[in-house]
């Protein structure tokens, strides 16, 4: 497997497959929803679309990044998240950076959404797909993120060589910026265990594909949550 790591800034054409990864939160927010019952997420645009959405679909559940919002029913935060029903419900997710690195690569033939919650389930993917060249979009800071950089290299290896040891990768994402933020309350819209959440390794067994449908970027579990993953930590 070929791989490359890139900004969103640094797209210059649609990759063969493209796994976009947002460690804090956007990612682990998006398989929080699928574990507790989410069918889908709609990944928007901007926060004006997001609402146009919501206002077309008065049942679908709206999330954004920051401090609550009117029109909005949540918050990109999965220790917020967690405890809320959406058995068969739409999300509208629309984030500062996660949302945007999966638009730019929607003409992709295969878009996996990530984070350390789902590594192992998308690396298996990426290993049935063996040959194949894959862009890990860096979402964060411009590309820059090392949480992101560290949990895309991760899954990269794991593509490759069953044996690699997350803890390293771990590490260094757990001493980023954005955990720092996050810990420290830089970020509003978060929970206190927002950083531990995304930290959690394989938490779920699915990963997440995105594909256009009637013009819309739709993320869907790969492979059905189990009843277990919906238990509160």
């Amino acid at each position: 497997m070929d791989a490359r790591f890139l900004g969103i800034a640094e797209l210059s054409e649609a990759p063969s497959v493209a796994v976009v990864i947002d460690v804090m939160r956007a990612y682990t927010v998006a398989a929080w929803a699928f574990a507790r019952g989410a069918e889908k997420i709609v990944l928007a645009e901007s926060l004006d679309d997001a609402l146009a959405l919501k206002a077309r679909h008065p049942d679908w559940v709206a999330l954004k990044d920051g401090p609550p919002a009117p029109g909005f029913d949540a918050v990109n935060s999965p220790g917020l998240l967690r405890s809320v029903d959406l058995g068969g419900r739409t999300v509208v997710q629309k984030t500062t950076a996660g949302t945007v690195g999966a638009l730019a690569v929607k003409e992709a033939s295969l878009v996996l959404c990530a984070g350390f919650v789902v590594a192992e389930a998308t690396a298996r993917i990426l290993r049935a797909r063996d040959g194949d060249d894959v862009t890990f979009v860096v979402t964060g800071e411009d590309g820059r993120a090392d949480e992101d950089l560290a949990c895309a290299q991760y899954i990269a290896r794991r593509a490759t060589e069953s044996a690699t040891d997350a803890a390293e990768f771990l590490l260094r994402a757990g001493a980023s910026r954005a955990a720092a933020e996050l810990t420290e309350g830089v970020r509003e819209g978060a929970h206190p265990d927002d950083v531990a959440l995304c930290l959690e390794l394989d938490r779920f067994p699915f990963a997440m594909v995105a594909t256009l449908e009637d013009g819309l970027m739709v993320l869907r579990p790969h492979g059905a949550p189990s009843p277990t993953d919906t238990a509160a930590i």
